[in-house]
């Protein structure tokens, strides 16, 4: 489901599951196809509610394309140990398929295990019985970019998903009755916002006569929901992971800039007036989301996040869920607005990848099953559940997420009490999942209504997008040297960290950004952070981002 795929704090929501606007067929033509089944042994991660051997797009998929699977099957947790214990064993099975958003192979893994012949090149097998894949590579140029090793080769298929609320994924959502009570307006500028939070700690907004409200909080537990790049991005850049800059085709760091001192500054102003909660700084979900879902009166104002489901629940009948309403990017006093964007949720790697234990024949079998959840009913069938069970045709009258689609699916809800379906393989059936197909989902009108959670976020996004900068560093999707990753993988840990934890010691005031800057900016430097530089500069003049 989409919001799976984006935070692991979700709410729960299968608004809209994802699947690609390609058409076409990859099933075998009776002279190809064998008259045995083609025995199949698969690495899958099984999710909760799933039975691999007994779900209904898994008996579909082996009628189809004549498979008989032998599940290696793991559960969420552990995948990723499990996974690399099984390569290390050499007993491995003919095919791994994964679920990004629990563990897949990284870059590094599929160079080392392509390299050493464990996981064979795809390229062939796509040319000669792929017509989807290769055509989704063809129209992708960021597909292409991040299934292609340097050296030419695919040695695995990622999950494409071009999720347009995720892709924003530092978002603010302030509470609107409050606004309203207070007689304020929307906040537009760094100033506003502070004038905004002053009035919500002091102006007893929730009416019970205690000053229990809290102005701001966050997490720190998942990506978008920390409150400082929403800040920052009034000042400079800040994508949220690595505080890197591209500017003319050159990679800097955000974090050295008189910009973000001067953000750091402000941010430090409202923790010191007590508008920001310090346990932003520490919490994990489930506590943020108690001060969100305060029993006895609501006290939150704001909250960063991707989407406000992280923080307050968005069930039907919820009374404070359709309070909380997206804040447009603020203006700084340099008239910076900027937000933070990325791929959508596409993580570098790969999901599904072939062995050299596989058969040419299970070679075939398995490429043509995934050619075909590259097609709109395959990913549909794969990932949501099959067809008259998870989801159906449209009704004449039901409207499309995207303005102006033509509407081409519509999930059939679950009914409460009912056992699980069975009938799809969730996150493992992930492929190919564009904008235009995301779009093309039925979904309502009613932006509060918990069923139309998809179309809530999708207007709320339309407020960021085009505040990105023009040049953006694709980390995410560029290849490093093979001999560099290990090194790039150290630095680029120990930079962010030591990044983020300056930050809050500024923040919090445990360190002073008048008299510890400099020491702050040297501690980098001796951190290597220019060799950091020098490596993703690198890979980026490699990349086909810059040609």
């Amino acid at each position: 489901m989409v919001m799976t795929a984006c935070s692991k704090n979700n709410n729960g929501s299968n608004a809209s599951s994802s699947a690609p606007a390609s058409s076409g067929s990859s099933t075998a033509s009776a002279s190809e196809t064998p008259a045995a089944p083609v025995n199949v042994k698969l690495f899958a991660v099984q999710e909760p509610n799933i039975d691999l051997k007994t779900n209904k797009f898994t008996l579909f998929a082996e009628e189809k394309f004549n498979i008989k699977f032998n599940f290696e099957t793991v559960p969420s947790d552990g995948a990723k140990e499990k996974r690399q214990i099984s390569l290390a064993s050499g007993d491995y099975p003919d095919a791994y398929m994964l679920t990004a958003y629990i563990d897949q192979f990284s870059q590094a893994d599929l160079l080392k295990y392509g390299k050493q012949g464990v996981l064979i090149p795809l390229n062939d097998l796509i040319d000669q019985y792929a017509p989807n894949i290769k055509a989704a590579l063809e129209k992708n140029a960021d597909f292409k970019a991040f299934s292609v090793a340097p050296d030419g080769n695919i040695y695995g298929l990622p999950a494409y998903t071009q999720c347009f609320h995720c892709s924003y994924p530092n978002k603010m959502w302030i509470n609107t009755k409050w606004l309203e009570k207070l007689k304020l307006d929307m906040p537009k500028t760094t100033e506003d916002f502070k004038k905004v939070l002053e009035a919500f700690k002091n102006g007893d907004p929730n009416g019970n006569g205690a000053k229990d409200e809290v102005p701001l909080s966050g997490s720190t537990e998942d990506f978008g929901v920390r409150i400082v790049p929403f800040f920052m991005n009034a000042f400079v850049y800040d994508d949220d992971r690595n505080h890197l800059l591209l500017k003319d085709g050159k990679v800097g760091s955000a974090a050295v800039t008189d910009e973000w001192k001067q953000g750091l500054t402000y941010i430090k102003s409202l923790y010191d007036e007590g508008l920001i909660d310090p346990g932003a700084f520490t919490q994990n979900a489930e506590a943020f989301k108690k001060i969100g879902e305060n029993g006895d009166a609501q006290i939150l104002g704001a909250g960063a996040g991707m989407h406000p489901a992280i923080f307050v629940n968005i069930d039907v009948g919820n009374k404070n869920s359709k309070d909380y309403n997206p804040v447009t990017p603020l203006t700084g006093p340099n008239g910076v607005s900027l937000a933070t964007h990325d791929g959508g949720g596409v993580s570098p790697g790969a999901k599904f990848a072939i062995t050299n234990k596989a058969s040419k024949e299970a070679q075939i079998a398995l490429i043509k099953l995934v050619d075909y959840m590259f097609t709109s009913e395959g990913q549909t069938n794969a990932a949501s559940g099959m067809e008259g069970i998870d989801w159906r045709k449209p009704k004449d009258g039901e409207v499309a997420l995207g303005e102006g689609v033509t509407p081409q699916v519509a999930t059939i809800p679950a009914v409460e009490g009912e056992a699980p379906r069975n009938a799809g393989w969730s996150g493992m059936g992930h492929f190919y999942m564009p904008k235009e197909y995301r779009d093309s989902f039925v979904q309502g009108t009613d932006i509060y209504d918990s069923a139309n959670y998809e179309r809530r976020l999708y207007q709320a996004t339309l407020l960021y997008q085009g505040h990105e900068p023009k040049e953006l560093f694709p980390l995410w999707a560029i290849w490093l040297d093979p001999a560099e990753t290990d090194e790039a993988s150290m630095l680029q840990t120990n930079i962010r960290t030591y990044i983020d934890e300056n930050a809050l010691q500024f923040i919090t005031g445990n360190k002073s950004l008048d008299k510890d800057w400099d020491g702050y900016v040297k501690g980098l430097k001796d951190l290597k952070l220019d060799r950091y530089l020098e490596i993703l500069q690198k890979a980026y003049d490699g990349s086909t981002f810059k040609k």
